[in-house]
Order: structure tokens, then sequence, then C-alpha cells
């Protein structure tokens, strides 16, 4: 994966799109009598094929003035070689790098100056991808960009590129696997599940030994076999004009050689022949936890969407045998996740258990026997069968709310079956599923069927893993000083230039400017002083809103941390009028997610629902909110569930930078401080009284707020509020005032020891600024280049294309009412802690006096042209209005803050920098490995090192 911080969520390209619901959260199904999704649920394209032999596919959206181009090879980690794993992936890094006509930063700056939403990809077993979004007038750019990959790249591709490049991957491996909790439990599961020779036996990212000793000719091997036309789909989805978009994709494409013939891979399932129990002490794990696998079947087999379904039921609800047996009767673990997880050779049925602290696996093996059990006697019923196939019209209209959705959608059936439209075929498959067909898929790949099982416990806790289980064999690397070659990638590659018959060398013009549109905003305010703004929009027949009620962390008892967070998880549990299980069914026989959550200043009620269903949706919310139920059993597992998750906490190395740096830069009298779970002493001295308590004073529609995006006009939404706006009574709620940022402290470095951690967590910053200041959005415009602006930003060309050190760091501010944090924040290897502090430190100390006009020039094209983007998806409109009813701003306050980009001065910048950016006044937090790492730590120049607990 290219992206941080967070990983791009199209890396399995909406897997089967519909049938692939593993592992999702409980409220996500739909209506059983209610009408069956109907021929609407397709995406319409037009498809070519080039004379090399590149598919090309177009969807017109005329929606938004954007168009996402993606460009998806058919090759993933199934065709390397063994000893030479990672190889796909890493490719995936390279190509973001450079090319002979786009030059060193390639499309990275390129997406800075078009206002594109970023470069970025992802690779799976079977596949690569490449894609962003960008204004409807970069089309010919992206599309020229893109040719670049396929037949002007390999030779810019040096020794001192590759070896820096292997360094980002081994990073991004140590941050997602080595340094994370339970990380290597895929990686134990292959092994056992597949032979040594089969595509599927190593993982994507590959090994750190196998990356290490790549070499440039087999780099070089691998592109040429497998970057060709004939392998590749370019899918363009948007507002274009497809007669001109053909004319530029044959313009830059055609004349790129094909490849030799691809050969099809034979579908191979895993083979567990008998049993097989693995064992691992997790550095990282506070909580021992069970998984299973099972062999199944590959993408688009007949039987995997049963195989779906019977995941689906198994576990996903509180009518689910494995949550009614572990959860609510044996109350050995807070839910229960499984899945059938597929790709294009191969499958595997995937059942995960992460117990309470100390519970004996043996225990949880043994429930789990129970729940197979009591699904054997029992089946699956009509209802239940009904329920879940309803989830799918509005999990369709999710997967394809944006075109970039529509893009990876399209590219994934095209590569798999070789046609696009194949979504159709799917939707019949799922609708045509019968209880006997859930109940066949059991007994044919999971009754009596051997499994592989990894027990994930904590050091020292092996007594908690599986009798009988052998250890696994996990390779984990040391930290060494200095084991890492220092890398040098800015000298100019030298190469000849790959012949074109036009010319490449000049990047293509813009097209014309596209008219952004800011979305007309309704607003109108309820009897009970409930505000309440929305946006109409029927690009897909879905409602999405939310209400925001003011509090959360802020209004908790500093002895009772934590009240907020456990009442709102308590209120989708029952209401007076219906018990747990009944509400969960009410919500999904519409096809709707509700959720309730706590956040430091508010409480939020989260919706999605299919418009015709919004009306009944609403009731449900109304139930919610105004009967709650106050379940003391429910209540009992929430908090039980709550302690879990502190503990594992407790030993993540992200989480605990957060919340100390939490700690550090707000102080510990200021609420958003602390920990909005609680500590494990507070959740235990809250009682149920607390939170009714909780709920009595402080949920009011008088600082409340709703929002609504969706296919309903203002006249409906505001008829159908009549009711919450009659029985939702106001009263007075008192809310701290507005806190300003104190006057920063001297920079000071804290320590805490995570020992034998694989990277050192960076959390740098201090208070700052209120999103209400005047400086505010000036302060955000001034850190774009330095890191808010991804891989066009400093901190990146820095610590991760520069030296190799972090695969991501970013920067940012944040704040509400209240001031907010200014955080860099990044993940480095362990042995270059101090090095890349150090410079960190010297990119801030130089920033005001480097950043040039060049810089301001990127920086205003990419926050205007942007704009483009800026309300394409529903979760980008509700974003909107929070900040139009949150803080007052006019609904133009986009079209404002673009005319404060374009009036700002280099002057200006640089004085923002030193008033907002001075690393003298931060604090500096370092989440490693304290018996290498600490005293090392002197050498940044700042006082001696606190070192500080958990």
């Amino acid at each position: 994966m290219k992206t941080f911080p967070s990983k791009l969520v199209l890396a399995a390209c909406i897997s089967s799109a519909l049938a692939s619901t593993a592992l999702a959260p409980a409220h996500a199904a739909g209506k059983p009598a209610a009408s069956a999704p109907q021929a609407g649920l397709k995406v319409d394209f037009q498809k070519f094929t080039l004379p090399n032999g590149l598919d090309v596919v177009f969807h017109i959206d005329r929606s938004d003035p954007v168009v996402a181009v993606n460009l998806t090879a058919h090759v993933g980690s199934s065709r390397e070689k063994a000893g030479r794993t990672g190889f796909a992936h890493l490719f995936e890094h390279l190509l973001f790098l450079e090319s002979e006509n786009l030059g060193k930063g390639g499309l990275d700056k390129m997406t800075a100056r078009i206002g594109g939403s970023g470069a970025n990809g992802s690779t799976s077993q079977d596949r690569t991808n490449y894609l962003q979004t960008v204004p409807k007038d970069a089309l010919e750019k992206m599309i020229w960009a893109e040719a670049d990959k396929l037949g002007w790249f390999i030779n810019t591709v040096t020794e001192p590129v590759l070896a820096k490049e292997k360094q980002v991957v081994k990073n991004e491996k140590r941050q997602g696997v080595d340094n994370a909790p339970y990380g290597h439990t895929r990686y134990v599961i292959n092994k056992a599940l597949y032979p040594l020779d089969h595509p599927y036996n190593w993982q994507v990212i590959g090994s750190l030994e196998d990356l290490q000793n790549a070499t440039l000719d087999d780099v070089k091997e691998f592109y040429r076999l497998w970057y060709v036309p004939n392998n590749v789909t370019l899918v363009i989805a948007g507002d274009f004009d497809p007669v001109q978009a053909r004319k530029w994709v044959e313009k830059y494409f055609a004349e790129i050689k094909r490849g030799a013939p691809m050969q099809a891979m034979a579908k191979r399932p895993g083979v567990v022949k008998q049993t097989v129990k693995l064992a691992h002490e997790d550095n990282f794990a506070k909580l021992p936890e069970l998984t299973m696998a099972w062999p199944t079947v590959e993408d688009l087999h007949p039987d995997s969407y049963a195989l779906e379904v019977l995941a689906e039921y198994l576990s996903d609800t509180k009518r689910a045998p494995f949550y009614q047996v572990l959860v609510e009767d044996d109350k050995l673990a807070p839910a229960v996740q499984m899945g059938n997880q597929t790709a294009e050779l191969a499958g595997q049925f995937m059942l995960k258990v992460r117990a309470f602290e100390g519970k004996p696996l043996d225990d949880v093996a043994a429930s789990i026997d129970k729940a197979f059990a009591k699904f054997e006697k029992e089946g699956i019923s009509e209802r239940d069968l009904n329920r879940i196939k309803a989830g799918l019209e509005t999990r369709f209209y999710n997967s394809v709310s944006s075109v970039l959705g529509k893009s990876a959608l399209l590219a994934e059936y095209n590569y798999l079956t070789g046609n696009p439209g194949h979504i159709e075929e799917g939707i019949r498959k799922t609708l045509a599923v019968t209880t006997a067909d859930v109940r066949r898929v059991y007994d044919t790949y999971i009754k009596g069927k051997p499994y592989v099982a990894t027990s994930f416990v904590p050091r020292g806790k092996l007594a908690l893993a599986l009798s009988g289980s052998s250890k696994a064999d996990v390779v984990e690397e040391k930290v060494v000083q200095g084991a890492e070659n220092a890398v040098d990638p800015s000298a100019n590659a030298e190469y000849a230039r790959t012949p074109s018959k036009i010319d490449r060398s000049k990047e293509p013009p813009y097209g014309p400017a596209p008219v952004v549109k800011v979305p007309q905003v309704w607003d109108t305010k309820l009897a009970n002083g409930m505000r309440v703004v929305g946006i109409e929009n029927d690009e897909v027949p879905l409602v999405e809103f939310d209400i925001a009620i003011d509090g959360g962390l802020l209004l908790d008892k500093p002895e009772k941390v934590g009240v907020a967070n456990l009442m709102a998880r308590l209120m989708t549990q029952g209401t007076a009028k219906k018990t747990p299980q009944e509400l969960e069914e009410a919500i999904q026989q519409l096809g709707a997610n509700i959720s309730v959550f706590a956040r430091n200043e508010d409480v939020r009620i989260g919706v999605t629902t299919l418009a015709r269903n919004y009306a009944a949706t609403l009731d449900l919310v109304e139930e919610i909110l105004l009967q709650p139920r106050w379940d003391e059993k429910e209540f009992a597992l929430i908090k039980q569930s709550v302690l879990s998750q502190i503990r594992q906490q407790e030993a993540e190395p992200n989480a605990v930078a957060s919340l100390n740096f939490g700690k550090l830069v707000y102080g510990k009298d200021d609420p958003r401080s602390r920990n909005i779970l609680g500590t494990v002493e507070s959740v235990n001295a809250i009682t149920i009284d607390d939170l009714k308590a909780y709920y009595r004073a402080n949920l009011s529609p008088s600082v409340a707020r709703m929002h609504v995006v969706g296919a309903l006009p203002r006249a409906t939404v505001t008829r159908s509020l009549a009711e919450l706006s009659r029985d939702w009574k106001a009263k007075p709620v008192a809310l701290p005032a507005a806190v300003p940022a104190p006057a920063p402290a001297p920079a000071r470095v804290y320590f805490v020891d995570v020992p034998d951690a694989k990277q050192s967590v960076l959390r740098i910053g201090y208070r700052a600024l209120a999103a209400t200041d005047p400086d505010f959005y000036p302060a955000i415009v001034t850190n774009y280049i330095l890191g808010g602006g991804g891989f066009a930003s400093r901190l990146t060309q820095q610590l991760r294309e520069g030296k190799g050190y972090t695969y991501g760091i970013n920067s940012s501010f944040a704040g509400s009412d209240s001031a907010g944090p200014f955080t860099i924040a990044s993940g480095v290897r362990s042995n270059v802690t101090l090095e890349s502090a150090q410079l960190v430190k010297q990119v801030l100390q130089e920033y005001p006096s480097t950043y040039s006009a060049a810089d301001l020039e990127t920086t205003r094209n990419f926050l205007v042209k942007s704009n483009a983007r800026a309300f394409e998806t529903s979760a980008a409109k509700l974003n909107m209005l929070d900040n139009i009813s949150k803080f007052g701003w006019r609904a133009s306050y986009v079209k404002d803050r673009e005319a404060i980009v374009k009036a700002m001065t280099l002057p200006q910048i640089q004085s923002l920098s030193q008033k907002y950016l001075d690393p003298s006044k931060m604090v500096w937090l370092i989440v490693g490995d304290a018996k290498t790492q600490l005293p090392r730590m002197q050498e940044l120049g700042f006082e001696e090192p606190v070192v500080i607990g958990k």
C-alpha cells in the first residue's frame, strides 16, 4: 500500500462487491419482506480493447466535475517466485517514484498541481492497482501519466532508488505486521493452509529477507513480464467525453508493445489433511486470540455466495449462534468475527475470537463447538436468509457512491471474468441462495473438516493457548543499530530514453476548467431548538444523516470517565418496546445502519438507509433516542468489552502514543486529555445509574444538530421531524467554555518504553489553534507543504522518499471551538529513531526560510483545484454540514477559503510558519524500545528525556 496513515479500503476492490460481507459490522442488512434489488443494481459501462491487448472501460457519471482513473495490472503476489516474495507490492511503490516523462516525484508532484485525491495504489494476491480522482480538466494529463507506467518507467529504477524503496516497504511491514498486535496471524495461517509451492503460501508484503535480496535484474524481469498492455485494465469513470477520451487513450497507449501471452493460473484450494494447531507469544498482545481457518473456494465459485451468507448468519447479529453461545452464554469474548475470504485461486473461511483477559483458548474452542452444534440443530430460517439478502441493496449503493468505487468494481470484474458487467451475475447468484445451500456448504467445507488454528497469546501466557499447539514459526527482526545502509536516491539516473512516436516530454494541457457548484444547503430549526441542515442528493437512492449532541467526553465526571461512551453504546441495545434482538432485527429489515457513539465533544447518532425506508428508519431512531431500555445484561457485556479494549490499548504502540500525546498537549485538567473509554478503575466504578444520569442531564435538542444528505427533498425531511420535535423536550445543558491554547512550554522529549518494538512511534506537537481562530485556515494552508500534502509534503519527501526511515509521516492542525493540537505523526524504524527526530526538527527549523514562491503556487493549485472533488461523496457533504452547524460558517465557506488561499502571500506564510511551527515549543513524544533508543534521545538537543508510563 502506498497510502498512509490509513490504508485505502479498496484493497480487495470491493471483493465481489456484494457477496462479500466478511467481518462486517452488525447493523448492515435489510428488510426481508421489502422489494428485492432490481435491475438498477448495475454500473453502466463501455468497453473496448486496443490492438496491443489493453482493456479499456468507460463509465459516465455527470454528478460531479471529476474523473477517476484506475490502472489495474493482473499481477499480485501469486505471480512471484519463492525467495523473491513481495515483488508485486514493491512495484506498487516503485511506479509512483519517477518515469521518463514525469521526472522525479512522478505522479505525486503532478497530483499536487492538478488537485487530485492523491495518487494511490494497493496490492493483493492477484492484482495491483493505481488510482486516483482528479478534476475533469486533468484527464488527458492522467492518461499521459498512466501510459508512462507501462512504457516509459523501468529505465528510471536504479540501484539507489531500489535500495531506498526496499527500506520504505520494510517499514510498512514493521508498521502493519511486526509492530502490531496479532500482526503475524495471517502469515502463520497461510503457511499452514497452503503448500510451499502454492502462490498464496506467502504474504503480499513479502519477507524482510526476500525484499533485501531483490536485485535490479530481478525487478526488471518482473516488470517486463507482467506490466504489459495485455495484462492491464484501464478504467475511466466520471464526467468526461468518451469520444475524446478514447482518442487520448489510443494516442498515449497504442504504441506500447504487447507482452507474451498471459497464462491463466489454475484454481487451487488450500490443503489441510489434519487439524493444525500453532501458538505464538505476541509481544504486543494483552488478550488471547484464537483464529481458525478452513480451506474453501475461490472468488465467484458458485458456493462462495452461500459461504458468505453462512459467515454472516453465524456471527453478525444477536440472533447469531456464535454471539449467543460465546458472548451471551459463556461470556468468553465481546464479539466473534467470521467471514469467507475469497481470492482468485482459493478461499478460506475464517473465524476469529479475541477473548477476554486470561480466558483459556481451550474454553473458547469448546464454546465454538457448542455454537456449531447449535447451528446444526437449528439451521438458518428463511426470515434470516431474507434479512441477509436484503442488505445487498444498501451495500451495493454504498460501494458505487463515488467514481473511484465504481472504477474499482469495474476493473475487478474485468480482470476476473473479462466482463466488467459481471456484477449483475453476482447479485443474481446471491439472491438465489437457499437455506439448503447454506447448510450444504457448511457440511461440505466446515463440519468435521480439519482446519488451521492459531493461538496468539500475551508474552509469558503460553498456558492460555490451545492444548496440543506447536510453536508457530514467526521470524522477528532484531533491533540493531546501524543495520541498514544509508541510501541516497537523489542522484539523477542516467539512461537511454525509450523512443516514442509522439513527444511525451511535455505534460498535456488542462482541458476546460470544471465548474464547481457548491451544493445547495437548506437550513431550518425545529420548535424544540434543534437545528437541521441538509442537502438533497439523488445520485443513489440512499439517505445518510446524523444527529450530533454536544457534550460527549467533555461532560464526563473526572472520576467516572467512560460514562458517555458506555451510554452511547448501550442506546442501540434495545428500547423500552424492543429487546436488543428485536431492535437489531428491525434495523436490518430496513436495510439500515444505525450507530450511536461518543466522541470527545459530542454524542452522535449516525444513520444510513434506503431512501424509501427513511421514515421507518427515523421512527427507530426516535425510539432509540427517546425510549432507552437500560438493559442490565447488555450493560455488563459492553462494560466487559470496553475493559478488554482498554487492556489491548496498553500494548498497541500507536494507541499508547495517541493517549499519552493527548495528556501532554492538553494537560491533566482538560477533559480532552482523557481516554474516552475511561480507565480500568473508572469503568469498574461506573453503574447503569451513571448512564441514566448522563442521559437525563445532557441529551437535549437545545445542544443538538442534525445533518441530512440524500435522495429526499427538504419538505419531506422537515415534515418527518414533527414527532421528534414534539416529543424530544429541550432542557438547558451547561457545556464547558471554549478553551484557548496556553502559552507553549519549552520543548521536551518524553519516552514510553515498549520493549523490543520494531518501530518507534513519533508524536510531535503542541496545543495550537481553535477552528474558529482567524489563523486556523491560513495555518492549514501553511502546513500543506510541510506535512499536509501527502507525498508532495516536505516531511514525506525527506523522511520517506529521501531517507527511507518511515512508511508515512504527516502533520496537521485540528481544533473545534477550543484550541486543538498541531501534530506530526509517524512510525519510524527503531534504529533511526534519533535520526528521524533530528530530521523532523531540521525541516521545521528551516521551513520559514526555505518556503518558496513555487511552494505557495503548488499549495494554491491543490487547494483550489481540489474543490472539484470537495462534495462528491455523502461523507464529504455531511462534514460540510457539520462545519456549518457547529461553527456558524456560511454555506459557501469553501468558496471563502478559496479566496483566502488565493490572497495569501509568501511573507504571510513565512510569518505563520515562525509563529505556529516552532520546534522549540513542542512536545517530542517517542514510543519505542527504551533499552536501545532512549539513551540516544539526549542528542536531540532538548532537556533530559522524561520517561513516562503507559
